[in-house]
């Protein structure tokens, strides 16, 4: 294991990965800590908290969401499934020599810091042994979608109530009157799973949404003009008329209308949700008022009677094994400079806690040079570190370009994708010429 002078980085999913192969470019040692048997994050199923379903395929194509100095293989599906995902991380593991810089199966417990800088970072190994050790920073990167966000309903249920992340094959849904609570990517791929493999399927959503289709004249959507910036009144104009053209209405459906602009929140990428609503296969439900028994009853007065309740109602930002204050926590996220610096310490990062449509691996990897170049000038004395150190200390907002997201606790670390990269790779413009 390196020395003190090394950084601990938690986390060996793409965020993790991306981070240490950039610490590696820049010669800066560093211990990695992973709770599973091995590199992919939530996308290996079989990780102990993975919240990974067999049928997750990426809502991105693979030419989007690559790594751009790793490209995905011409065998990989346009969409690629999350074993092909897994694959490819650990592919890329082996390729930059990044497997022998973790530790495997160490659950991290605790992370608190000394006096005068650095950290005290307590583990446990898959044996139960635990371990304490002091270095000179951390760099959380343990992801954002593995704590559950599950609602509190009024009244009791008498058949199956499960969170999305509990939910792994779709034979789980045999026999079954299924009703899933929220319609977003996951909850509408589920959805479509129940429809093939339950008795019934009814879906309750709270608001409307924006569903985009994978392919677009033959290509996938979001190479279709995706390198051609448009200011966003003109391409909400633009990106509106093809929805309709190739999406139709989904009101009619039974889908509530949006109460909010297109890309104010994350679009649903799965047309086949509306498909089977068009052949009467699934029944669309408004919010939950109350239940009863195998009874739930919806807030129009209406009710119904199911088996199981899903609910797909994503993730909270959890980082159980450090004090919240020390990440600058404010309302539903830490607040940091470009969604990872800290304003006021230079041995704290937290990478990943960034979200935005379309941003891929590559403007997640972005994120991790800037992090590692910021670091390494620090090393070294760069005029370009000391600058950065100045601008994170003063006050800052979240790189949304303009854009009003709705106020969801998902939606608190989303940023705008072109707004973020151009600040982001600037940054790392400057940390390059150093002086």
């Amino acid at each position: 294991m390196p020395g003190e002078d090394a950084f601990a980085l938690i986390g060996a999913g793409p965020m993790g990965l991306a981070m240490a192969k950039t610490l590696l470019e820049q010669d800066i040692p560093f211990q990695g800590f992973e709770l599973a048997d091995d590199v992919g994050g939530l996308w290996d199923i079989d990780a102990p908290r993975s919240t990974m379903y067999e049928s997750a395929h990426l809502i991105s194509s693979k030419k989007m969401t690559e790594f751009d100095d790793f490209p995905m293989g011409a065998d990989v599906a346009e969409y690629p499934s999350h074993r092909e995902m897994k694959s490819y991380f650990s592919d890329f593991a082996r390729h930059f020599d990044i497997y022998p810089h973790y530790r495997f199966g160490a659950e991290v417990i605790e992370a608190r810091p000394v006096d005068g800088g650095g950290w005290i970072l307590r583990w446990r190994d898959r044996d139960g042994s635990e371990h304490e050790r002091r270095f000179a920073g951390l760099l959380i990167a343990n992801g954002t979608l593995s704590e559950p966000n599950m609602p509190k309903f009024d009244g009791a249920f008498d058949g199956e109530l499960i969170h999305a992340s509990q939910y792994r094959y779709p034979t789980r849904f045999a026999g079954k009157r299924v009703l899933i609570v929220g319609a977003g990517n996951s909850g509408c791929d589920i959805a479509v799973d129940a429809i093939h493999h339950g008795l019934s399927c009814d879906i309750s959503m709270r608001r409307g949404y924006y569903f985009v289709p994978k392919y677009v004249f033959g290509q996938p959507a979001d190479t279709v003009g995706g390198r051609i910036r448009l200011p966003m009144w003109l391409k909400r104009r633009i990106d509106g008329t093809l929805l309709k053209w190739f999406v139709g209405n989904p009101q009619k459906y039974g889908f509530p209308k949006p109460d909010y602009a297109l890309y104010e929140s994350h679009p649903v990428v799965n047309s086949l949700i509306l498909f089977h609503a068009g052949h009467g296969d699934l029944r669309v439900r408004p919010d939950i008022d109350r239940l009863d028994g195998r009874q739930v009853h919806f807030r129009d007065g209406s009710s119904g009677e199911y088996d199981m309740i899903l609910a797909a109602t994503g993730y909270r930002l959890h980082y159980p094994f450090i004090a919240p204050e020390l990440l600058n926590w404010q309302a539903d996220a830490p607040h940091l400079y470009l969604n990872c610096m800290h304003p006021d310490r230079d041995d704290l990062f937290v990478l990943g806690m960034v979200e935005a449509s379309g941003l891929g691996w590559q403007g997640r990897h972005e994120q991790a040079e800037m992090v590692a170049r910021y670091i390494a000038g620090l090393r070294d004395g760069s005029g370009a570190a000391q600058r950065l150190r100045a601008r994170k200390a003063k006050d800052f907002g979240r790189v949304t370009g303009g854009m009003s997201y709705i106020d969801l606790p998902r939606m608190a670390y989303y940023v705008d994708k072109a707004t973020y990269r151009r600040e982001v790779t600037g940054e790392i413009a400057a940390l390059k010429a150093g002086a």
